[in-house]
């Protein structure tokens, strides 16, 4: 399974609005749910935030969690220049955020061994410090490929 083959460049959004971590995951949650189950999903991804910050540190967060609100997996990146306070254990802020939500049961457990690749690509993005290179979700989505292809 390769990552990039499940990013969509319009659920890429490489410059957030959000100031605050409720907002990250508001605009994260709008790009793959956009019905009147969308704030219920918000509140899902919160209360899996209480129990303990997906912000990983080194400017990246992998908000995630199992909704019944979902009927398969779905992705969404965004980014922040800048950087949003989301209470990472390194305490700084996150610039990269993967969003990875899914069925509470799905076939061959895809939800981990994405959450697995999200987290091998995202330690290649900020140890080449690459994750503010891409100026398009194209380009995001092709250096996910090829970082992806390096970790093979």
């Amino acid at each position: 399974m390769n990552l990039s083959s499940l990013l969509r460049p319009e659920r890429i959004c490489l410059e957030l609005k959000a100031k605050k971590k409720v907002d990250v995951l508001r605009e994260l949650v709008a790009m793959v749910k956009q019905d009147e189950n969308a704030e219920s999903l918000l509140q899902t991804l919160l209360k899996r935030e209480e129990l303990g910050s997906t912000g990983i540190g080194k400017g990246i967060a992998i908000p995630h969690g199992r909704s019944l609100l979902i009927d398969k997996l779905e992705l969404a990146v965004g980014r922040s220049t800048k950087g949003i306070e989301f209470d990472s254990i390194d305490k700084k802020p996150a610039h990269l955020f993967f969003l990875v939500i899914a069925p509470p049961q799905d076939r061959g457990n895809q939800y981990l061994i994405t959450l697995g690749r999200v987290a091998m690509v995202c330690q290649e993005l900020a140890k080449k410090k690459r994750m503010f290179d891409p100026q398009t979700p194209e380009e995001f989505i092709e250096l996910v490929s090829t970082l992806e292809g390096g970790i093979r």
